[in-house]
């Protein structure tokens, strides 16, 4: 059974720091791309950020290029997701998710090609 299990969401105030967490178990990942998605109350979700396979390639969506990182240890089948200078709106449910394409030489941004998700964790942030 593929479970992907999120922390390190919680509340802080507008400007802090966070780091997120995605183990997964149940089977290993560390041959596809991993990806960060958010909703927010009232909102679709939408993509965050994404790294390939090998971690030599990643995407961000506009609104957080040079706030957040994406990083991965294959060893530990974990994903992370460092967010600096958060702000207000990015409040939302944070998801990872897995690509159902192996060795994918790209990395895609749509949730419709992760089939395998977490079940979200709470990041709030205080103005």
């Amino acid at each position: 059974q593929v479970q992907l299990v999120e922390s390190g969401g919680g509340l802080v105030q507008a400007g802090g720091s966070l780091r997120l967490s995605c183990a997964a178990s149940g089977r290993t990942f560390s041959n596809r791309a991993m990806g960060w998605f958010r909703q927010a109350p009232g909102k679709e979700r939408e993509f965050v950020a994404a790294i390939s396979w090998s971690g030599g390639s990643t995407s961000y969506t506009d609104s957080v290029k040079g706030r957040f990182t994406i990083s991965r240890d294959n060893a530990k089948n974990t994903v992370y997701l460092q967010m600096n200078s958060l702000k207000p709106e990015d409040t939302a449910v944070y998801y990872c998710a897995v690509d159902r394409i192996p060795l994918r030489s790209e990395v895609v941004v749509s949730a419709y090609e992760y089939p395998y998700w977490g079940q979200g964790t709470q990041v709030t942030v205080s103005s």
